[in-house]
């Protein structure tokens, strides 16, 4: 039997690149692969991906060395730029490009000795206010970044929607109007869209788009549903069955005692836990999937195991099959039952979990 296990569906993965060229054919595609890939490992989907994708967006230089290392050559950008100065050193050897956010970044630029110029992405804040150079002051930090040795021209130019999952609100007009009088006249490239934007506002998409969690088959917007979107599950989280007991009316179950049947039931223990990533607030009637049915999770989420209730009239089985979430049961279900994203359900996975790859 088999404890908590991942299994990532490379055709999936590529049906959903395909499905992001077809909203967006006039762009190149940056996939996102931070975090592992959201959780489904970050160089095994990176290999998988690289003949149909254009370049790799990552959060640390960790995660871009770790790429190249691995022998992937397409464009690779610094989302969160870099962070000290000795970073710049593997920027220029490992050809890294990397955006430039902050005033701090580009004194050291201004400064140092480079052996040849770095790729920068200028951020600027169009009102994510996050990361980025606040439009006031975007032209002077532009021209001086122009003016700088050590940085290759033409300049990218590169922004975020802070709303885009919801097309109602008025926010993301605003920051492609603030976009788009920044980067009027300006050459080199520009993006602004990620998943939601590739979505919602064909407008936006500019030179590259830059689609994270809708690689993975996951919804990033509210009320809609991966398969709503035409989008393929990519992981399935699983596990087995490793009891399967009577269970009498009036008894409490796990850590608390805090869920009681109403009923004579049974009861069936399930190898995972928040030990594995499992997120150990699921409430009781969190959907869990076993033998073609939904079942619900009941009790206090241990650390190696959950309780699920089975029904009276169980033929479940110790060594049977159990899906948290994946084709069978949509992650967006999980998320809605617990109150937690599913990009956090994704990336919170351990160690412990093993990732299993398939084509099917």
């Amino acid at each position: 039997m088999k404890a908590a296990t991942a299994s990532i569906n490379r055709q999936a993965l590529r049906h959903n690149l395909q499905k992001v060229k077809e909203l967006a054919p006039h762009s190149r595609v940056i996939a996102i692969v931070k975090a592992n890939a959201y959780g489904h490992g970050l160089t095994e989907v990176s290999n998988s991906i690289q003949d149909v994708v254009d370049g790799f967006g990552v959060a640390r230089l960790k995660e871009a060395l770790a790429l190249r290392k691995q022998g992937i050559n397409r464009l690779i950008i610094l989302l969160s730029g870099f962070f000290e100065i000795l970073d710049l050193s593997f920027l220029v050897r490992y050809q890294i490009d990397t955006v430039i956010h902050c005033i701090e970044q580009l004194k050291i630029l201004e400064t140092v000795t480079l052996t040849k110029p770095i790729k920068a992405w200028m951020k600027i804040d169009t009102g994510m206010h996050r990361l980025g150079v606040l439009p006031q002051e975007a032209q002077a930090f532009y021209q001086r970044l122009q003016e700088c040795k050590n940085i290759q021209k033409p300049i990218n130019i590169v922004s975020h929607f802070s709303q885009a999952d919801e097309p109602e609100l008025p926010i993301t007009s605003h920051q492609i109007n603030c976009f788009n009088q920044f980067i009027k006249n300006k050459p080199g490239e520009k993006s602004i869209s990620a998943s939601s934007g590739i979505l919602v506002y064909p407008e936006a998409h500019y030179d590259w788009v830059r689609p994270g969690i809708i690689i993975y088959g996951a919804s990033p917007q509210k009320g809609k549903s991966a398969k709503d979107l035409g989008l393929q599950s990519v992981m399935t989280l699983q596990s087995t069955l490793i009891s399967v007991k009577v269970h009498v009316a009036g008894q409490r179950v796990g850590y608390g005692g805090r869920w009681c049947s109403k009923q004579d039931t049974q009861l069936g223990v399930v190898a995972i836990g928040y030990g594995d990533g499992y997120p150990q607030t699921a409430p009781s009637g969190t959907p869990v999937f076993i033998n073609g049915r939904i079942v619900p999770l009941v009790g206090n989420v241990s650390m190696d195991m959950i309780t699920i209730d089975l029904g009276p009239d169980t033929n479940d089985k110790v060594g049977d099959k159990v899906i948290l979430w994946g084709r069978e049961l949509p992650i967006e279900d999980i998320a809605l039952k617990t109150g937690i994203i599913n990009y956090e359900l994704l990336t919170k996975l351990t160690s412990r979990v093993v990732m299993h790859y398939i084509d099917e």
